[in-house]
């Protein structure tokens, strides 16, 4: 394709089939060419985790006294958009979990040998690589601001006569489709955001039709009953904020494709590289780092809490003197002393790591265990204190008399009344985890540089709010996608909490 119908190309290309088409080109490459999975640590963990999850919720609806709890989490509007968002960020940290190897092309030989061995790519792609192939390949050489088509510093720029003139340079790829920026690029602007939202208003519109007919069937219901009820807000699930939040991702789907093939939607950083695209793939690092130490930590947490509270006594006096003595070491410089050391079992064996993903990747994995080591003992001196509590109340004194082991005990009358402590602080410590790594970035022992996340975009950032003009986009993307997700888990861990808390009665909101 010559220049210039690429030109003509990204002027006129519809978002909806471009976003249709590099979906099936993704996958149509990816079940043509030969390529190598690859597992890495980490994403076993998440495939594990997801399974797990599978099969938790598969024993929940087979269980009324589960699903009652659940079904009043999904009464609440707020639950439900914060769900939404949730999921959207764990279906992209998932797309960015399936990582593969491309094969390299195989070596012209006068004579084709069908046994020749194949090689791969030392780098390691994942399907959103694949899948944000266009915005990731188009690298500037330093800072652009949002949707710009001019870099950010002045350089100096040879010109048609010879001479040298110190400019702003046009960007390789932002806006490369203009003849003329300077009379095109607002109008051109415009009329792809208005291209995005016709495209997503009619996308959703194809979902809310097909939503509501698979409801209607459901529930032996008219199709425009329950669509006048659903717009009304006089369901009893939530169904329109489902939809209004479905909408508003949706017009930033198309929003990203009109956009972000033509310009950058967010800026470069420093490199040259997207800032959008290193956002959305900062996600499945924050999400790693905030489940997998949330795991790491619970059970430690769980049973030793439940257990000196319980059985008290030497058990109690042995458990507090193990997190009394852990928070009596600094954070930070334990942290910093296990990731040192990793690296320098990395640096000594550096043949048992093919790619650089993969030593980046077991850096993470053990940046979330030396946190979760470290994170659970606030957990557990909640849950003895409540344990204490609870073992003095009526019921479990009955248990106890009537010969209950102290395993029933435990499961059947102390766990249920303290998991609205567990779910609360799981997510206050799942937040903190999320921007404790912006932090442990900051100081150089957070994830590994060559990894996407939130962190090192902050910390790479921070040098230049004190330049004069401030490059600010780097450090606010990172912040928004960094907040929201906190949010979204701060707002669904309360409802779920008032779901299974025996003891609150207040009604739905």
């Amino acid at each position: 394709m010559s220049h210039a119908q690429e030109k003509n190309a990204v002027k006129r290309h519809p978002g909806l089939m471009v976003l249709i088409g590099v979906v099936f080109a993704a996958v149509a490459a990816m079940l043509a060419a030969p390529v190598k999975p690859v597992i890495l640590w980490t994403d076993a963990l998440i495939y594990l985790l997801i399974t797990t999850l599978v099969l938790f919720f598969t024993y929940v609806r087979s269980k009324e006294h589960l699903r009652a709890p659940w079904r009043q989490v999904m009464q609440r509007p707020l639950a439900m958009v914060a769900l939404i968002v949730l999921s959207v960020y764990v279906l992209v940290g998932v797309l960015d979990s399936i990582h593969f190897r491309k094969a390299l092309p195989a070596p012209k030989t006068s004579v084709q040998n069908t046994l020749t061995e194949t090689h791969y790519s030392v780098e390691v792609l994942s399907v959103l690589d694949v899948l944000f192939g266009p915005i990731r390949e188009q690298v500037e050489k330093s800072y652009s601001a949002p949707l710009a088509v001019q870099l950010f510093t002045k350089d100096m720029v040879e010109q048609a006569d010879g001479s040298t003139l110190r400019m702003y340079p046009r960007l390789e790829y932002g806006g490369r489709h203009l003849d003329d920026p300077a009379s095109q690029h607002q109008t051109d602007i415009m009329q792809r955001i208005a291209h995005a939202a016709v495209q997503a208003i009619v996308l959703w519109l194809l979902i809310l039709v097909l939503w509501v007919a698979t409801l209607s069937w459901k529930y032996k219901t008219g199709f425009g009953l329950l669509l006048r009820q659903i717009l009304a807000g006089k369901t009893l699930l939530p169904w329109r904020s489902v939809f209004i939040t479905l909408g508003v991702f949706v017009f930033l789907a198309m929003l990203i494709v009109e956009l972000g093939v033509a310009y950058h939607l967010l800026g470069t950083d420093k490199v040259g590289n997207d800032v959008l695209y290193l956002s959305i793939k900062s996600i499945r690092t924050g999400l790693v780092i905030g489940t997998l130490t949330t795991l790491i930590m619970l059970p430690f947490a769980v049973l030793l809490g439940i257990m000196a509270g319980h059985f008290r006594g030497w058990i109690d006096d042995a458990i507090q003197y193990i997190y009394t003595t852990l928070n009596s070491i600094p954070g930070v410089l334990l942290i910093a002393a296990a990731i040192l050391s990793v690296d320098l079992y990395i640096s000594n064996n550096q043949e048992f790591f093919e790619t650089v993903v993969e030593r980046a990747d077991v850096r993470l994995l053990f940046l979330c265990i030396i946190l979760g080591i470290t994170s659970w003992t606030g957990l557990c001196r909640l849950l003895r204190g409540e344990t204490l509590k609870l073992r003095e109340l009526d019921y479990i004194q009955a248990a106890t008399a009537f010969g209950a082991s102290n395993t029933k005990i435990i499961s059947r009358h102390i766990l249920p009344n303290v998991m609205h402590i567990v779910l609360i602080a799981v997510v206050l410590d799942f937040s903190g985890l999320v921007l404790a790594e912006a932090v442990l970035s900051y100081v150089g022992v957070g994830v590994d540089p060559s990894m996407a996340s939130w962190g090192n975009m902050i910390n790479s950032a921070r040098l230049e709010m004190a330049r004069e003009p401030v490059v600010w986009w780097s450090l606010l993307a990172a912040f928004w996608f960094m907040f929201l997700l906190v949010l979204a888990a701060n707002i669904f861990a309360d409802a779920v909490r008032d779901a299974f808390d025996p003891r609150v009665g207040r009604g739905i909101a």
